[in-house]
């Protein structure tokens, strides 16, 4: 079998993380970069463990190099906001989430948690809950889906999706140790399996309220990427890695207040929020992918399980649709909406911001009742 020249033997390196490391710590400092897609990180040592992200001191990296700052005034902060239990290091080593500052202290523009945590706090007396679906494939280092015949195709889709066997799934090692990494680390992840199309998979972050689901989903997908390069595998959020009859990559969006979930007119609720949402549809879709649209565009075309990016729609147990009511929420008469809108890249901070700010803090319906009054 051919190696590729970043391969290195991981047994090797397991001598070197059983070696004692005394009352000091690496903090792995952890931040989205430029891309408002894709993550960066690096590491400090600490003489002493931090039991919480203020522990942590505020450094910095250089911006030219992540798309975030010019050569000429490079240095742009990072402001802790969020810890978890390291499981690559593990013992007192930590994962530590930041937000990213710019040369005058001001929030960079990349820096969506920001504003999205304002608005969870204006919002918090109705408990916005999310479980975010993150859908991603695994490809081989040459860009191939991982497990795909080199020279050719795969069965048509059909027999993947929650599949077991050889010939049905492909990567699952990787996917057993991401969760497990997850749940080392200490995030609210509820589930995984195997997707529509071969190679694909999907975790579950949730339920998480207001600005947890931003931190709980971003480390997710950090511990995928790290994962997967354990494995010699690229993960990939791209929202239509493969053109043709083959499904997209979402992040669905599972979402309630504490009046959607009451049994007393938690529906009534769900559907004065989804005619909230088709008010603001083009806001929400260019906060659902990084590219205000442009990346999702590929995956939203009224096909594969998915609405048309231009029409919203939202219907009962429909999976084609906008915004999606389960057929037990219906039946029950509370629960939670799905949007089915957001891309597998998806900035989850500009999601729930936007979530929050349409259905609690700004509900455009009431506007235009009062306007026609």
């Amino acid at each position: 079998m051919t190696q590729f020249n970043a391969y290195t033997d991981k047994n090797t390196l397991q001598h070197y993380l059983e070696l004692e490391q005394g009352d000091r710590v690496q903090v792995m400092y952890i931040w989205v970069d430029g891309t408002m897609e894709h993550l960066r990180c690096k590491t400090k040592t600490l003489d002493s463990e931090p039991q919480k992200p203020e522990d942590c001191p505020i450094w910095n990296f250089d911006g030219s190099s992540t798309g975030q700052a010019e050569g000429s005034n490079s240095d742009v902060y990072l402001y802790p906001v969020a810890m978890f239990r390291d499981p690559f290091r593990r013992g007192k080593n930590k994962l530590l989430l930041c937000e990213t500052y710019d040369h005058n202290r001001k929030p960079h523009p990349t820096n969506k948690r920001h504003e999205c945590k304002k608005a969870m706090i204006k919002a918090k007396d109705s408990h916005p809950w999310f479980g975010i679906e993150q859908e991603f494939t695994l490809l081989d280092q040459d860009g191939h889906p991982f497990g795909w015949p080199k020279n050719g195709f795969p069965g048509p889709q059909g027999p993947y999706y929650c599949g077991v066997g050889a010939n049905k799934v492909y990567g699952r090692a990787i996917v057993e140790a991401h969760y497990r990494a997850c749940l080392y680390a200490g995030l609210k992840i509820a589930g995984t399996n195997a997707e529509v199309m071969p190679g694909q998979w999907e975790y579950q972050i949730g339920p998480c309220e207001g600005i947890e689901m931003g931190d709980h989903l971003w480390i997710a997908r950090f511990l995928m990427y790290r994962v997967a390069e354990d494995f010699g595998v690229i993960a990939t959020l791209d929202p239509k890695p493969m053109p043709g009859d083959w499904n997209g990559a979402g992040a669905h969006t599972n979402y309630s207040t504490v009046e959607m979930r009451t049994g007393e007119g938690g529906l009534e609720s769900i559907n004065d929020a989804i005619e909230n949402m088709a008010l603001k549809h083009k806001e929400h879709i260019e906060s659902y992918d990084p590219y205000r649209g442009e990346s999702n565009k590929r995956r939203l075309t009224g096909r594969h399980e998915t609405s048309s990016i231009d029409v919203f729609t939202a219907g009962v147990a429909h999976r084609g649709a906008s915004v999606r009511i389960p057929r037990q929420v219906s039946e029950d008469g509370f629960g939670y909406l799905e949007d089915r809108r957001p891309s597998s890249n998806c900035d989850p901070y500009a999601v729930t911001d936007i979530l929050v700010r349409t259905t609690i803090l700004e509900k455009p319906l009431e506007t235009k009742k009062k306007n026609i009054e």
